[in-house]
């Protein structure tokens, strides 16, 4: 598998097309933004305090910036009644797709968003010793966003403990909502699932997969 070194962007080659990522659609605008892959833009992991992270995205969206935050289905009780709602799989966090030059000014210059920070890599340290922003590489992404994109709600931003890893192959889903996510087969809350890794981040889980959709990745001899 292909990894993102340091001071790279992107990978030479992206296993997922473009356009089977969603467009970002800021709910306030209604503005739409396409993920287009371009060798100067990373993505960077941003945090929003207070579970503004919806409020961000709409102003990043609507600046032409493509961002985008993982969502799942979830019923609730609301006014005693259950209702279908749609919250954020990762509490406040958000993932954009942008210059290093860009990113620093949402961070820093940008005051209708100043509630914003980065999410640092604290396994690297920069030129002045201290932990710089984390990027995540944009096969990682793609991957995510194709696990997240139905936001069904069986998914499950889950830990280590929770996941009982059946082997260490990388699967592949072949069928179903999940076709083209890969990650490793576990049994998450008492069902077969497919975990994929968001590295400094966490694990996610999809819903239950049937084991005719998936299969054992061979291993590339690039």
């Amino acid at each position: 598998m292909w990894k993102l070194e340091r001071g790279q962007s992107n990978p030479p080659s992206v296993r997922v097309a473009p356009e089977t990522i969603p467009e970002a659609k800021s709910t306030q605008t209604g503005v739409s933004v396409k993920y287009v892959p371009t060798p100067d833009k990373s993505w960077y992991v941003f945090r929003a305090s207070y579970g503004r992270e919806d409020k961000a995205f709409d102003y990043i969206v609507a600046d032409g910036t493509y961002a985008y935050i993982a969502k799942r289905h979830a019923r609730k009780l609301v006014n005693g009644k259950q209702k279908k709602v749609l919250e954020t799989l990762i509490p406040n966090l958000l993932f954009v797709y942008t210059t290093k030059a860009k990113a620093n000014e949402y961070i820093k210059n940008t005051p209708p968003i100043s509630f914003i920070s980065y999410y640092y890599n604290h396994f690297e340290l920069d030129e002045n010793q201290k932990n710089p922003p984390l990027t995540i590489s944009s096969r990682e992404m793609e991957n995510f966003i194709i696990a997240t994109c139905n936001q069904s709600e069986h998914l499950k931003f889950v830990d280590e403990a929770q996941c009982h890893f059946k082997g260490g192959e990388t699967v592949t889903v072949i069928d179903g909502p999940f076709k083209g996510v890969e990650g490793r087969v576990a049994r998450v809350s008492g069902q077969q699932r497919v975990v994929i890794s968001l590295s400094q981040v966490g694990l996610v889980s999809t819903a239950y997969v049937p084991t005719a959709f998936l299969k054992v990745k061979s291993e590339s001899k690039e």
